[in-house]
């Protein structure tokens, strides 16, 4: 893959949700090249028939797609950069379908990779013997807020001022974010995939919330998720979740930020604590909660997002007791042991490592596949 000039990259969508419509969409209506790929095609039989999708809201505009298709060969393709916009949950299921079709070069980028979420897609690449020379990526959250109004269009609600992105190995990380900032403004480098995944706030925004107000959802009230969901005392618990979150990436020795902080960077909101802070986001107005608690604020967030901060929480030997509780709630209500099924050090690959190990492994790149990039990625 060469990106000089005025050439700019082909993209692949995976994923026909909320997030992988509006990745589609965007880079479809500023010209590029996109294929999307889902993997039930009912759902994407609208925009088949039309290969449009229409955005709403913060952004206006049409975007047509050069193919739709639930064949993950046919998507891949000749593509340049591969948007994984999934659910975490699925990012294994993911790249066991498109290794056999990678292509040395490529980039796949995790939108977002929650906690843990490139080293376990390059693991998995790795355990199935494909020795393909690409690159894996994460973001830190999703670059859109956004719903679907129908099957082919999506509202906007706000684009993130700024959502940080890191490759693995973080020796590629700027490189990533040159080529896509043909399209996107907003990727900043982090530091490594450390640092994406322990400042994945969704982590404390999604499964703790739902949960709590699962009396409500069963009842099919139609609340303001954040705005009306997150009361004082809910607030109050996130924060603590938070501050495990925080100790355990110090202890990692990576810069995590605070939700406060985020929510500063990402939506120049400013308050004295978190529940002021989500009541003053304009982002998070009109943003419903979910019709039912079988969502991906669960199946995606616990054992993707809090299963792998309590995973290494435990091997460093710092305790996530509120962490846990929440875990341990998500498993009594959904029947589902998501500590056997989510993301954990050994799936991770850093079983027994000592964090400065770990820091080494996410930083540091093989001297053949540094040639590599450095002569085919300009």
């Amino acid at each position: 893959m060469r990106i000089i000039g005025k050439i700019f990259p082909k993209f692949a969508v995976i994923g026909a949700g909320n997030g992988g419509l509006a990745f589609a969409g965007y880079l479809a209506s500023q010209g590029y090249v996109v294929n999307l790929y889902n993997r039930t095609v009912e759902n994407i039989k609208a925009i088949i028939e039309t290969r449009e999708i229409v955005l709403r809201g913060a952004i206006n505009a049409t975007g047509t797609l050069h193919v739709v298709t639930n064949d993950i060969k046919e998507a891949i393709e000749n593509v340049d950069v591969i948007m994984i916009v999934v659910p975490a949950s699925a990012h294994r299921i993911i790249a066991k379908k498109m290794a056999p079709y990678l292509r040395d070069g490529q980039i796949i980028v995790l939108n977002p990779g929650r906690t843990g979420g490139a080293l376990e897609f390059r693991n998995t690449i790795r355990e199935m013997g494909i020795n393909t020379r690409v690159t894996v990526a994460e973001v830190q959250t999703l670059l859109y807020a956004c719903r679907k109004i129908d099957e082919r269009t999506i509202n906007i609600f706000s684009v993130k001022n700024e959502v940080s992105l890191a490759a693995l190995p973080a020796t590629r990380t700027r490189k990533v974010i040159n080529i896509l900032a043909h399209a996107f403004k907003q990727f900043v480098p982090a530091k490594n995939v450390l640092e994406t995944s322990f400042n994945n706030i969704g982590a404390i925004f999604h499964p703790a919330p739902t949960l709590l107000n699962s009396g409500r959802i069963e009842m099919n009230e139609n609340f303001q998720y954040y705005i009306e969901g997150i009361s004082p005392t809910i607030a109050r618990i996130l924060e603590e979740m938070d501050r495990e979150r925080i100790e355990v990436g110090r202890r990692l020795g990576i810069d995590v930020i605070t939700t406060l902080k985020w929510l500063e960077q990402s939506y120049g909101t400013k308050a004295n604590n978190l529940y002021e802070a989500i009541q003053e986001t304009r982002a998070y107005r009109g943003i419903m909660a979910p019709s039912r608690i079988d969502n991906r604020y669960i199946f995606e967030d616990v054992p993707a997002s809090l299963v792998p901060i309590s995973s290494i929480g435990k091997m460093l030997g710092v305790p996530t007791p509120t962490i846990d509780a929440i875990i341990n709630l998500a498993c009594a209500a959904q029947d589902i042991n998501y500590w056997e099924i989510g993301r954990t050090v050994k799936s991770l690959g850093i079983e027994g490592k000592t964090p400065k190990d770990i820091r080494r492994m996410v930083m540091e790149e093989e001297m053949s596949v540094l040639e590599y990039v450095e002569g085919e990625v300009v």
